[in-house]
């Protein structure tokens, strides 16, 4: 296990067993609209194994180097899936990054992320289109000023929008984060995406974690991010 606390333990049938518990909820509160991205921030690879041990792929990660390590870990125990071409092989994860992105990290994750959740600058848009032409993009949205979470104030995202398709880039649709312990601003922030999605055309909403999947999936979200309620209360990051 690597890129974790090496003290947590995963249980690959609990996991199965909440998964598909979250995934019969949100099928009936949200008429089968929202699905879940299991998120492995803090666990190590093992999280991830137990998600593909119950056929889905796609994972969000938080962090470069924690993506990295963990893609490594299964690409050495040859945990691929065949393409096409016999000879061509990808991991078999898609990779969602979920957390702020440095510019300078974008040439290591270029060949894993599936889709980067929270492109917030026209320097990154930039960087994206340089390094990885025609990537799938959400634009991470911040409707309350917070820049501790990265993402872009809600005027500036049709520009946003604009540049990155011009580039050659994907816009899948819209992502953000809520407000901890503020119900009330949080689900203001939710609709203020939904809006703005409805105003561009975009089809994704990637909104809600854990705390506030209701909220979420009551203004429209698309995707909701989870982790503790997949994995466990969440250890204690590995420093290097």
């Amino acid at each position: 296990m690597v890129a974790g606390n090496v003290s947590a333990v995963i249980e690959p049938e609990r996991v199965a067993e909440r998964i598909k518990a979250l995934e019969e909820k949100l099928a009936v509160a949200s008429g089968g609209q929202t699905q879940l991205l299991p998120v492995t921030k803090a666990f190590g690879s093992d999280a991830v194994r137990a998600v593909l041990a119950t056929g889905r792929r796609a994972v969000g990660e938080n962090y470069a180097q924690e993506m990295l390590a963990k893609a490594a870990d299964l690409a050495a125990e040859n945990v691929l899936l065949p393409l096409a071409a016999p000879e061509t092989t990808r991991p078999i994860v898609d990779w969602h990054m979920i957390g702020r992105i440095q510019r300078n990290k974008v040439r290591q994750l270029g060949g894993l992320v599936s889709l980067w959740q929270t492109v917030d600058r026209p320097s990154l848009v930039d960087e994206l289109i340089r390094r990885v032409p025609g990537a799938r993009i959400l634009v991470q949205v911040d409707p309350v000023g917070s820049p501790d979470k990265g993402g872009c104030p809600p005027g500036e995202v049709a520009d946003l929008v604009r540049r990155a398709s011009d580039g050659g880039l994907t816009v899948d649709g819209l992502m953000t984060v809520g407000v901890l312990g503020d119900r009330k601003v949080t689900a203001n922030c939710f609709a203020i995406v939904t809006r703005l999605a409805d105003d561009l055309g975009l089809r994704e909403r990637s909104m809600g974690m854990t705390d506030d999947v209701d909220l979420a999936i009551e203004h429209g979200s698309t995707m909701v991010r989870v982790g503790r309620a997949v994995f466990g209360e969440r250890p204690p990051r590995a420093r290097p």
